[in-house]
């Protein structure tokens, strides 16, 4: 079976559309770009399923007339990939919507850099930050890692507050026990 000019010329449209959107700025025309190229391969899955036939259950249709499951398998996987999509974009552009007034992508301060470093043909493991000519490898190691000794203390002054556990008491109580006995 050969397939029609028209839907062909359709997957063709829809890809390509989708392919220009998803490098616009806007999320809401990633998105959009998205589910074109979604249902670009939707139509592209039908169309190299071959002909219809009948329901692919044994007994029910000869098996020489049964359409191809997989083809349909691959079509409902394909929506539901395309729905996850859908919703992670949409909650994004909102919440930048939100932040912003706007869903544009904005330039990445470091992408820049590393832009023009790549540019002007230099090395990009030299920190031109630093005062002295020591490689991101050197400073690297001597970096002192915060997160991996988070305790009681630093908790109590990274906000100034005083927390509860760091005294192993509940908040309004002194220690003690109803009888005013410690136990």
């Amino acid at each position: 079976m050969t397939p029609s000019l028209a839907i062909v010329l359709a997957i063709g449209v829809l890809f390509a559309t989708g392919v220009y959107l998803l490098l616009e700025r806007s999320l809401t025309r990633v998105l959009i770009g998205f589910i074109l190229i979604g249902n670009g391969a939707n139509l592209l899955f039908l169309v190299a399923g071959g002909r219809a036939g009948g329901a692919p259950i044994v007994g029910l249709t000869p098996v020489g007339e049964m359409s191809d499951p997989l083809v349909q398998a691959m079509v409902l996987t394909a929506i539901v990939i395309t729905l996850g999509l859908t919703a992670f974009v949409l909650a994004m552009a909102y919440r930048s919507w939100q932040l912003h007034g706007h869903d544009e992508v904005q330039d990445d301060l470091e992408d820049r850099r590393v832009a023009r470093i790549a540019a002007t043909n230099e090395p990009a493991y030299d920190d031109s930050d630093a005062a002295d000519n020591t490689s991101l490898d050197d400073e690297a190691s001597t970096v002192r890692d915060e997160t991996s000794r988070l305790g009681e203390d630093d908790r109590r002054h990274r906000d100034g507050k005083d927390h509860p556990k760091d005294h192993g008491t509940q908040p309004g109580r002194s220690g003690t026990t109803s009888g005013g006995d410690p136990s």
